[in-house]
């Protein structure tokens, strides 16, 4: 859980250690309206994936299954800065499957947490791998982040691609570049 106490205490010394006045109108609510809003973008640290990734369906159907362009917001865990961009995933059910929402949860638990986005595209594959038992997985991400586009080097519009390939998917080129020409 989120200390908003602590939170709030942190923006006070923060915007005093910019020279701002944290009486000034503008100011007054900050600290508790960050205090919030960090309880609402680190909430995947108190969730577990396994809860979205638990109720499966039995299929018949063992082909390829693909969610693309999950949006998803994230918190660099560097620079506190947020990255964003677009989940894309494909495993092979090996006789059950997950509804179609849940890979999208499952996303969500991992992006809400300070974070780095090598990280979080192993722990959606990991997650995916432990808990559907399926054939293979593979997870790619497409990000910008803002520590690199408003900050550093200053190069808005660029993306960085980060990928995971689990089971079949790290043995069979066919289905790796499959997977990529569904997400392009």
């Amino acid at each position: 859980m989120v200390n908003k106490e602590k939170v709030k205490e942190a923006v006070v010394l923060l915007l005093e250690a910019i020279g701002e006045d944290v009486n000034r109108e503008g100011l007054k609510a900050t600290p508790d309206r960050i205090a919030r809003m960090y309880e609402e973008i680190f909430a995947g640290r108190d969730e577990d994936p396994g809860v979205h990734l638990s109720k499966t369906f039995h299929a018949d159907n063992n082909e390829m299954i693909v969610e693309k362009d999950i949006v998803f917001y994230s918190m660099c865990e560097h620079h506190l800065l947020p990255f964003y961009g677009k989940a894309h995933i494909a495993y092979i059910p090996d006789g059950e499957v997950v509804g179609l929402s849940k890979l999208a949860r499952t996303v969500e638990v991992y992006a809400r947490r300070p974070q780095i986005q090598e990280q979080m595209t192993a722990q959606i594959a990991d997650a995916i791998m432990e808990h559907l038992k399926p054939k293979g997985v593979m997870v790619v991400l497409e990000a910008e982040h803002m520590c690199m586009t408003m900050r550093g080097v200053k190069k808005p519009g660029s993306s960085t691609v980060t990928m995971v390939s689990r089971g079949v998917f790290e043995k069979k080129e066919d289905l790796r570049s499959t997977f990529l020409q569904v997400i392009r």
